[in-house]
């Protein structure tokens, strides 16, 4: 693998992360380095941080509170 994007890898952890759990990547970097961008965006996917997946754990967030008061307020009677 090229020392720069080895380097690069080693300064975001969660990229270093990622390849450890897909070492498929290593493969992919070490013919084409350039593809470090679609690595990020796999990654990206791979820790749940698209902006989907924000937005449907915010969801879930928001129902699992409903559901409480809901809980407290069949308590409260």
């Amino acid at each position: 693998m090229d020392p720069y994007t080895y380097h690069y890898l080693e300064s975001r952890p969660d990229l270093l992360h990622f390849i450890r759990y897909n070492p498929v990547w290593y493969r992919y970097l070490s013919r084409n380095p350039q593809r470090i961008r679609e690595m990020e965006k796999e990654a990206k996917f791979f820790h749940g941080k698209t902006l989907p997946q924000k937005l449907e754990k915010m969801n879930q967030q928001v129902q699992m509170a409903g559901m409480m008061l809901q809980f407290a307020e069949a308590m409260k009677d």
